[in-house]
Parts: structure tokens; sequence; C-alpha cells
């Protein structure tokens, strides 16, 4: 049904628009034999500025060279040619009414930018959104080449795009196609090799706006000029009016941003979030009929360069990485080139995963669970590639029916790992991996054949143990040895090295003569954490090992082994008289080193109905006279309703119904706030501003204060611990004599918990 929902209004359309293909909606490969020639016949790759830079100091001309230097150097040869301008390049209108750039940031000028890109044999891509600006038509410019002028061609009445800073372009009316014919002769002299046309309606955004007469129109003016230019529609196009997309681009972004847009004082990092790139599961599956040589569904930038500055663990990198490329989707790094990180460029220039990306064959997805999903795509020569994803929070063994894979029937199976580069043999019915939390096993599959070796087995080793770890104290992690091959491991042996601090000893036996086909073996391990430390909430990665020898022919043997790995969260003990609560429907953790606190929660929020927090308080403290204060000093969080800050109430722990509730805090993305009940219903009623809004530019550290006197509450929050800004003053006659308070943390985001870390705090009461 999808296919069909794709196709058939595309055939429709095609019919209608006299012969037009989508191969030739943008001049076809080899219509050009300039260096930048576009070549949409396959994904492009490259790097955009929107993740990284933003609309930041380093979005200048001589920014943009070094990023490219580094695409020369380092990524060239592996396919990555495009350096692609987003946001940010123009800052007024030339006279015809089109965007003109940013002289102080590019003071040779866009030509002469694209010119030295293309000297070093890489590609120019520009950003633009659709319609009129309203400045033009203000202004009333005229259209370039003609008698016409912008209020002549625009319909003020309509918006431009779903970003709702423009008119409407009325093509009805003569001189409307003459001004896209204009921007797009005037790219083309430029040297522009790409365009990305953002805002482009219908689609997710929240303004009515329909561009598709638009995009017909840039499709006409980009074949005219001659230059092969990639025209790049965004974002969270819609599926419905799939048939116009692809008649007139190369490509369009099927969601919204992939950034998180969560960090604290301005910055760009981390880029990313596992809630925010695990979203594309869905729509990979959804858009993957309509995608193919020439017109590709884009799931948005890779975020893998950085480490873990991109936001993603290493697993979850690859994970990106698999997705994208058996989607064959773009491949266009969001990261900052000039800070590449060693392991994650390995990634990025693993070219028999960058192979699969470049098929242009649209994996669909043949199997789904709450915890793993597995996509896959059969090549031109029968080959499948199949990619194994673990979706959940904890390692186990996905699998899939050779049948359901599109596999043909065989007895066995050979595996090529594409980023181990191990080959292995599978027996016939599934082929199943290890895969570790958010990870991923990409492979790319045959029948055995005939030949006389046997083959390495396919193994797989399961590490599991508890998700949060207290300093000092001991925990069980188990490790299971599956053999998925055609013939025995013999010899086998588990071993689990630990971390400089940890200590590990086998619990169980870690030693196997023999494990046949289709058999698991258990090792189980006691591990003590590190008695002390010096952070919050350190992560540690556990890798186990399996060794292993099976016999390639009659006497003689190979050997190999397997690994597997998990990680623990450690926290440290919270000290007396401090005492911690969550009311969260996932549990939540704590943490004290020195006078340092920390709180993991989640949580949908911290107002009206909804209570759901966590807090580390002192009972009974608040008094008439109280005057509270912490440092919040960090936030980490992946949506931008988080909060923290101080909390009083009469019972913290009564999270559905305590009165006397105040709170004052602030939230990284949203600004300070105070909260209060007015009404002793012991919900949140009242407030600074509204919920979700904050007041002032919020900066970490802070430093937050309430003061209490009587029934009545002041609070204030200090960027420096000098100057004070009063926030609001409320009466809560609902409040006891004696409360509690604590210091507090909600994600606003069920299941994605927010870190809130906190120094300093005291409070000083008087009866």
């Amino acid at each position: 049904m999808r296919l069909l929902r794709c196709l058939l209004p595309l055939l429709l359309l095609l019919g209608l628009a006299s012969g037009t293909s989508p191969a030739t909606a943008v001049p076809a490969p080899g219509a050009s034999t300039d260096p930048s020639a576009s070549n949409s016949a396959t994904p492009p790759m490259g790097w955009s500025s929107w993740s990284a830079l933003r609309e930041g100091g380093d979005l200048t001309q001589d920014g943009i060279k070094a990023q490219a230097r580094v695409m020369h150097d380092e990524l060239r040869r592996y396919g990555y040619r495009y350096i692609n301008i987003d946001a940010g390049w123009s800052d007024h209108l030339d006279a015809y009414g089109r965007a003109a750039w940013n002289t102080t940031r590019f003071p040779d000028g866009i030509p002469a930018l694209a010119a030295y890109l293309h000297r070093m044999g890489l590609k120019f891509g520009i950003y633009l959104t659709p319609g009129v600006p309203i400045e033009a038509y203000q202004k009333n410019l005229p259209v370039y080449g003609t008698p016409y002028h912008m209020q002549d061609i625009a319909d003020p009445t309509q918006p431009g795009n779903t970003h709702n800073d423009s008119y409407r372009i009325d093509f009805d009316k003569p001189g409307a196609q003459e001004y896209i014919q204009g921007y797009a002769d005037l790219f083309a002299s430029w040297g522009v090799d790409y365009i990305k046309m953002d805002f482009v309606g219908p689609g997710g955004g929240l303004v009515p706006a329909d561009n598709r007469p638009e995009m017909t129109a840039w499709h006409r003016a980009i074949a005219t000029t001659g230059r092969p230019m990639h025209l790049e529609l965004s974002n969270s196009l819609s599926i419905a009016d799939v048939a116009t997309w692809q008649a007139t681009s190369n490509g369009w972004r099927t969601g919204g941003d992939i950034e998180c847009y969560c960090g604290v004082n301005g910055s760009s990092t981390p880029l990313t979030s596992w809630q925010r790139m695990s979203a594309r599961f869905d729509q990979v599956a959804a858009w993957q009929p309509c995608g193919g040589p020439g017109a590709f569904n884009d799931y948005d930038s890779i975020e893998v360069g950085n480490g873990s500055d991109g936001g993603l663990t290493p697993d979850e990198r690859q994970t990106q990485l698999s997705l994208w490329s058996l989607a064959a989707s773009p491949l266009l790094l969001g990261t900052d080139l000039t800070r590449l990180d060693a392991a994650d460029l390995k990634l990025l220039t693993n070219r028999a995963v960058i192979a699969v990306d470049q098929d242009a064959v649209d994996a669909s997805r043949v199997s789904r669970s709450a915890t793993a999903q597995v996509f896959a795509k059969t090549e031109p020569d029968g080959e499948v590639v199949l990619g194994l994803f673990n979706t959940g929070s904890t390692a186990q063994t996905v699998s899939v029916g050779a049948d359901a894979a599109g596999l043909p029937a065989s007895s066995s199976y050979r595996l090529d790992n594409l980023w181990t580069h191990e080959v292995t043999r599978s027996s016939g019915a599934t082929v199943a991996a290890s895969v570790p939390s958010h990870g991923v096993a990409l492979f790319r599959v045959r029948p055995w054949g005939t030949g006389p070796a046997a083959g390495r087995p396919q193994t797989g080793l399961t590490v599991t143990a508890p998700a949060t770890v207290e300093t000092g104290q001991q925990a069980t992690v188990t490790a299971d040895f599956t053999n998925w091959g055609t013939t025995a491991a013999t010899g086998v042996r588990v071993t689990l090295p630990v971390p400089k601090g940890w200590q590990a000893a086998a619990a169980s036996p870690a030693a196997f003569a023999s494990v046949g086909p289709g058999a698991t073996i258990r090792v189980t391990f006691r591990v003590t954490a590190p008695v002390s430390g010096t952070q919050l909430f350190p992560t540690a990665r556990l890798d186990a090992t399996a060794r292993f020898r099976w016999y390639t022919k009659p006497g003689a043997q190979g050997a190999g082994s397997t690994t597997g790995h998990t990680s623990v969260l450690l926290h440290a003990p919270v000290q007396a008289p401090f005492r911690t609560f969550a009311s969260t429907p996932e549990p939540a953790d704590f943490s004290q080193v020195g006078p340092a606190l920390g709180i993991r929660a989640a949580g949908s929020d911290v107002y009206g109905s909804k209570n759901q927090y966590g807090a580390l308080y002192l009972p009974g403290a608040e008094h008439d006279g109280s005057t509270t204060t912490v440092r919040v000093t960090w936030q980490r969080y992946q949506s931008s309703g988080a909060k923290t800050g101080i909390m009083v109430r009469n019972d913290i722990t009564g999270a559905d119904g305590s009165p006397g509730f105040v709170t004052v805090g602030v939230s990284a993305k949203k600004g300070y706030f105070m909260q209060w009940d007015a009404n002793g219903d012991g919900r949140l009623d009242s407030g600074t501003a509204a919920n979700g809004s904050g007041v002032g530019k919020p900066v970490l550290p802070s430093w937050i204060r309430l003061v209490r006197s009587g029934t009545t509450y002041t609070g204030y929050y200090s960027t420096d611990n000098v100057s004070w800004t009063r926030l609001s003053t409320a009466d809560v006659p609902s409040a006891a004599t004696a409360q509690d308070v604590g210091v507090f943390g909600t994600a606003a985001n069920p299941g994605y918990p927010s870190e809130d870390d906190f120094a300093d705090f005291t409070t000083t009461a008087t009866s």
C-alpha cells in the first residue's frame, strides 16, 4: 500500500508534466564536466553548517574554509564532497528581493568561496526559504529583468512558507516564474551546486503554507540554468504530497530537526540525543517506498565526528550511520570537522558502510518489537544487507527469520560484519547477533555455498548488568555466549576485564569444552564498583570477551573471539541529614560527592496536576525566617521544559497533594521561574510566567534563593552570587510551621531523565 501511495500519484503527476521525470527535475549526472557538477544518482555526502555552527561566530568565510580543508584532507577520498552553508549567510536583500551575502562574514563574497571549494574538488551548497520576503514586498522591489514588482507576484494574505517570514508567490501572475528564474540564474552564476529549501509546505509546520507550485517553478528554473544543482527540501515534508517532491527535487526531509537544542549557555553541543535520533526508525519505515536514485528520503544530519559532544554514545553513533546507510539517506555531517574525533573518523570512513548508503536502495523494516527492529534490503546482485537494531536499554539477542529478511533458502549463510569486518557462518532459518543497548549489528548476507571450509561460526556475547550501581557496592554481571553457527565452538573461555578501581571475579564456571550449534552458556561475575570518585554520575563500560576455537576441517582448527559490553551508571550514596524521594514512573538516581549533589530523574512536569520529580531534601528544615540558597552547576536535558531548583512543601514525599508548595529555579532553555500553590490544593497553579516559560537569559552556573517570612516567600536568582534579581513574592497560607526543603529536578519528558547538578546548598532558619 505504501508503494502505491508513493508511486501512483507520481505517475499521474508525470503524465501531466509533459514527460518530466525525477531524473531530470535537476539536470542529470554527467550534464557537466565541472568538478562541482551534481551527482544526483547517489545520495549526497558532505557537511552542513547548522548543527555545529548555527548562526554563530564561526559561520564565516574563514570558518567554512577551515571545514573544507579538513573534508579535503580526511574525507573527500571516501565520497564526502558537499560543503553546505545553512541559515545565517545572508543579512540583507539585493535590489531585486533576493538574499545577499553578509559582507562582514563573507568579505570576498559567496562566488569566491564557491570557486575556492571547487578548486579543492568539493561542491558548494546554500540555504534559502520559499516565498517573497516581507521586506521585499513592503519595498515593492522589482523582479529582475521584467517590468514587474514584488507586489505584482505576491499574495500577502497567504504565508510564503511554514516559517511564516514571507508571502506566497502567486504563479498565475506574470513575473512570478521570472522571479524564481532570476534566483536560480543568480545561484548558478555564483557556482552553487546544492540548494537547501527550508520550511517547505505542506508539511509538519504549524503554518499552513503550500509551496508545491513554487517547487515546480524551481525545478523548471534550475533546468533552464543548465547548471546541475541538487535541490533538497526541508523539513517535515508531507508524505501525501511525495509525488510533487519526487518530480521537482532530489530529496526531502521527512521530519523535524535532529538537533536537540539542549546545550546550555548557548552551546550547540550536545548536537542531538538518542530520543531525537531514534525517532527516525519510524520515518525510515514509512518513507521507504518513496526513495530511490535521484530522489532521496533525507533523515537530517549525521551527528558523528565530535565524540560525546555529538550527544550520542559510540554504539548510538554506529546505529545512526547504519540506519541512514540502510535508508540510502544523504550523509551530511553536522559535526565540527575541525575537531574530528579519531574513533569517529574511522566510523565515517568505513567504505563497506558507505557502499550500503550509496547503492541508493531503501531498506524496509521487516521486524519490530518494543526493544528491537530489523531493516533489510536486497542488492542488485542478490545479497541482502541486514541491520539488527537494539533500541532497548539492555544488551540482547536480536534475530530475524531468513525468509522475512528476503534471503534465498539455504542451509547456512555467510555474514560479513560491516563494522568489525569479520566473516562468520550462520545456520539457516534465522540470522542473529548479540547487540548492545542502542547498538546495531550490520551484515551483508548471502548463502554460504558449497566450499570445503566449515567457516567460523556466528557467535555472540550478550553482557548484562544493573543499570546503576552505588560506589563501593557489589553487583552481578552476566555474559551469555551463543553459537549460531554450523559447527561447535570449542575451548570456550569467557573473561571480564574491568576498569581501574573495579574488582571482578567469576561466580560460575567460565570455561567450556564445547558449545554446540544453537546452544548458549552463561557466565556470572561478581563485580565491585570503586569506593569513591570525583564525579556525581560517571559511566563505566564493562567489556567481556569469549575466546574459542572451531574445526575448519578434520584435524585443523581456527581460533577467534567475540566481545560484548554494557555500561553502568555509578552514583555515590547520599549522606544524612539529606533524604531522597522520587515520584517519577521511572526510577530516579541521586548522588553526593562532598558538597556536590546530583539528581537524575525523568517525569512529565511539576505544575498543575503533574507532580513527577526527583528531590534531595532536608525534612522539616524550612521555617519562618529561612533563607535557602543553592548553586545550580549544570543541567543535562532533552526537553526544553526540564527545570530544577529549590522546592519547599509541607511534605515533599506527598507528591500528589501536600500543600505549602513553592518552587524557584532555572530551566537551562527557558529561563528562571518561581511557582507556587495559591489555593492550598497541593498543586502549583501560579508563577512568574506561564508554565513552560521563564524570565531572563539562563546561564549556568546560577545561584537560586528562596526567602520565607511567615507564609510569604520571595524567590531570587543570580548569575554571579553578588547581584540578585527578584523573581516574585507570593503568599502561601497553606504552609506549615515546619516544612521540607531541598532541590528537585524534572525532565518534562517521561522516559528520558535529565541530570541536575548542585553545590553549596545552605538553609538557615529561625523559629
